[in-house]
This record gives structure tokens, C-alpha cells and sequence, in this order.
């Protein structure tokens, strides 16, 4: 087998579980993470550099001499970091510019949806705020409602507002008052879907879809999915919700219709495709796309792939899977994401982290870093979201107990985190 050089860009704990798979398979030779943390500089070497320029990162491909790279977050790909690797004739994995628009628009997701008849909550799209209040005013919709930014706010441009007030009220925070800036410039009005939420993640090549599993995530900042949105405060996978015929209808009713709906509008879609859904009895209906892995479902989802994961990336970018698939090891696993105090608005970083060698020393446990940082000999908080705690084991209820004994092995000043990861799998 040709070992390859990889390059990995983003520096939170998506890369750092990637970087973590990827030092494990025969098939990889040489890591490169751009910018990297303090936890996978232990892995891969890191190179500072602004993720989101697509030209420092070709720069960086080109000078290492790298065969093959993966990008984790989205900024990049909204940046369209995939066509200018593509027009070096650099193999990347992700979604062009123009396909990176199902998590770059929330308008365009949804209008893509409309027209290629993907299952998704009624909606409108608004480009005034004068005019999403008259929409609310209307009765159009009944309350609760969704109210989501139209652009990249990292993950906290959606709410959901109890009453004509507070809707109001978030609209104009959104529209006017600029809360996630140029994001909140058009916002979209969504019915309220009632089930159980869950995400979904498929490989794609432009033609062909293969299901690389499911979790589910703790958005909420507080216990009992309390408090703001946030990135993510944990996850655990495969979620408790997803049997065999859920995947096969998510797989022919969603993912499928959007490769072929892209393909025929121009933007075959290579990459990961992250459906967030919401399970009604009508059926699963998506909330929203990302076009790459989550975060912290990555940290959860990602261990459970058994086999050589580049292999597959590297068919999915060069347009072929061919037969490929994907099998998993069968544990249950639980990821708790170690925050900074006041996250997910403001918080100090530098922070001294305590207890990671000790977390590390208990079996089936990995600790992924988030936002973290080398000072001297000590690794500190260098973000909101700090460390992922996962746990594996044969059920969910072993592996929600392990990993809050490794949590409980950690700390640094302000720590917070939920205690609740993982119980909707229990009930």
C-alpha cells in the first residue's frame, strides 16, 4: 500500500479526532495539522496559519509536498478553499464553493430543498426585518418558531422564540443590531418540527452516498438542554434513535436527492454530509445541512470506523467509492465537552488544565482538545469549547459512567459542563 502525507486543517477537536484516526492507519505516512492545537501537536506537526485562507493553505500543501488534504471546519469551504486546491490540481477533500452553500445559506438549503423535494419544516425567507415581522404578525406561523440566521454563526444562529415578542425582539437583534453580523443579514422564519432531534453523516463522491453513522448532540449550555445554544456540550453515538429502516429512509429520501439535486444544478457534492434531523411522525425531515463532520460528533463518531478511513476519503474526493463501505465497531461511545466559564458568550482563556495524564490512563477513554494551547511545560485553555472526554463501552449507561470518572480527573479554573450528556439514551 502508497503511504500518503496528509494535510489537516482546523485546530478544534474534530481535527484533533481526525488527526487521532488518521496516525493510527498504515495507509498515512506524515501528518500536517494547519493550525493544530496543543493536543494534536503531540501527533502531527503544526503549522500557524489562518484556516480560512485558501491560498496559506495550497501554500502550505505545495511547500510539504502533501499528497492529500481534509478540511474540518466550515469556513474554509465557504471560502472555497476545495476549488482553488482544485485549480493547483491539489486532491482536497470537502465540498466546492458553490456546493458549500447547503451550510453557508440557510436560505439556499432551504430553497434547494423546495425543489428537489428533501423533507424539511415550512419556512420563509426574509429580507428586511420590517418584513419578517409583518410574516410573524401575519399568523402565518403558530408559536413557538424558529428563527435562524441566514449565514455561518458558528453554530449559534438559531432560535427559537416562544412568543410574538421575543420573536420580535430576536429579530431585530438579529437584523438590526447586527448579533452575528453580515449571518444575520436575512433570516429565515421555520415552522417548529416536533419529534426527537438526531444527526445523520454520509461519505459522498458527487454520484454515491455511503452512511458512516449516526448521534446525537447537546446544543444547550445548560443541564436539562437549559441556556443558550452553543457549538455542541457533548454527544454520544450511535444515537439511541436510529434503526436500520430510519437509516435506509434518511439515506433514500434525503442524502440521495440532494447528490442528485446538486449534481443536476451544477455543484456535485464531495464531502461529508451532515444532516441534522428532526424525527416527527411524519417521518424524518432535516433541520439543517453542514458539509462537513460536527463537532463533538466527530470526537464520538469517528473511533467507532474500523478500517482505514483515508482510503475512503481520498475515493470520495477523487469522485469514485466504487463498492466501498463502512463498518463500525459496535460500542456505544459518550463525548463531554469541558468548557470555559461563561461560554458560549464571554470567557478567559489561559487557563492551567489539570489531570489529563490521569483522564488519558483510564482504559477506552480518549480526550480530544478543543481550544487549548502549550505555555512552558503546561497545556492551557485557549478557547470556549476546551477538551471532548469520550468514553467507549459496550452500553450506553457504561460509557456515560467512564467518561464522567475521566471528567472528574480534569480541571482548570472556571471549568464547566454538563452533566447530562448521554441520558436520552437511557430513556
Amino acid at each position: 500500500m502508497t503511504s500518503s502525507r496528509v494535510l489537516v486543517v482546523g485546530s478544534g477537536g474534530r481535527e484533533h479526532a481526525l488527526v487521532w484516526k488518521l496516525a493510527s492507519e498504515r495507509g498515512v505516512s506524515d501528518i500536517v495539522c494547519a493550525p493544530g492545537n496543543a493536543g494534536i501537536s503531540r501527533l502531527a506537526r503544526c503549522i500557524p496559519v489562518d484556516p480560512a485562507d485558501p491560498h496559506a493553505l495550497v501554500a502550505i500543501a505545495q511547500r510539504e509536498e502533501l499528497d492529500f488534504t481534509i478540511v474540518g471546519p466550515e469556513l474554509p469551504l465557504s471560502r472555497g478553499v476545495a476549488d482553488v486546491f482544485a485549480d493547483e490540481g491539489l486532491l482536497l477533500f470537502g465540498p466546492t464553493q458553490r456546493a458549500a452553500r447547503l451550510e453557508s445559506s440557510k436560505v439556499f438549503a432551504k430553497e434547494f430543498m423546495q425543489r428537489n423535494g428533501v423533507p424539511t419544516a415550512r419556512y420563509r425567507a426574509c429580507d428586511s426585518a420590517a418584513e419578517a415581522v409583518a410574516i410573524l404578525r401575519s399568523g402565518e406561523f403558530s408559536f413557538p418558531v424558529v428563527l435562524k440566521a441566514d449565514g455561518l454563526a458558528a453554530g449559534k444562529g438559531v432560535v427559537i422564540s416562544p412568543d410574538l415578542g421575543d420573536a420580535e425582539s430576536q429579530v431585530h437583534a438579529m437584523m438590526v443590531d447586527k448579533r452575528f453580523g453580515q449571518a444575520g443579514a436575512r433570516t429565515v422564519i421555520e415552522e417548529l418540527l416536533v419529534g426527537r432531534e438526531a444527526s445523520f453523516f454520509a461519505l459522498c463522491d458527487g454520484t454515491r452516498a455511503i452512511p458512516l453513522g449516526s448521534a446525537e448532540d447537546h446544543k444547550r449550555a445548560l443541564d436539562g438542554d437549559a441556556g443558550p445554544n452553543t457549538g455542541g456540550m457533548g454527544a454520544y453515538a450511535p444515537s439511541s434513535l436510529f434503526d436500520a429502516a430510519t437509516e435506509a429512509a434518511v439515506m433514500r429520501d434525503i442524502v440521495q436527492p440532494v447528490l442528485d439535486g446538486m449534481r443536476n444544478e451544477g455543484s456535485e457534492f464531495r464531502g461529508f454530509l451532515f444532516v441534522g434531523l428532526m424525527l416527527t411522525a411524519d417521518g424524518p425531515k432535516v433541520i439543517e445541512f453542514n458539509v462537513r463532520f460536527g463537532d463533538p460528533e466527530a470526537q464520538v463518531v469517528l473511533p467507532t470506523i474500523a478500517g482505514d478511513l483515508s482510503v475512503l476519503l481520498m475515493s470520495a474526493a477523487a469522485g469514485d467509492l466504487g463498492s466501498a463501505r463502512v463498518t463500525t465497531t459496535g460500542n456505544c461511545r459518550v463525548g463531554v465537552v469541558l468548557a470555559s466559564g461563561g461560554y458560549p458568550d464571554t470567557y478567559d482563556t489561559g487557563k492551567v488544565i489539570r489531570g489529563l495524564e490521569a483522564a488519558e490512563a483510564l482504559p477506552d477513554v480518549n480526550i480530544f482538545h478543543s481550544g487549548t494551547a502549550k505555555r512552558g511545560t503546561d497545556i492551557v485553555s485557549n478557547g470556549g469549547r476546551v477538551l471532548t472526554v469520550v468514553a467507549s463501552a459496550a452500553d450506553y449507561r457504561s460509557a456515560i459512567s467512564r467518561a464522567y470518572e475521566a471528567v472528574g480527573k480534569i480541571s482548570f479554573e472556571h471549568m464547566h459542563y454538563r452533566k447530562d450528556i448521554g441520558a436520552k439514551a437511557l430513556t
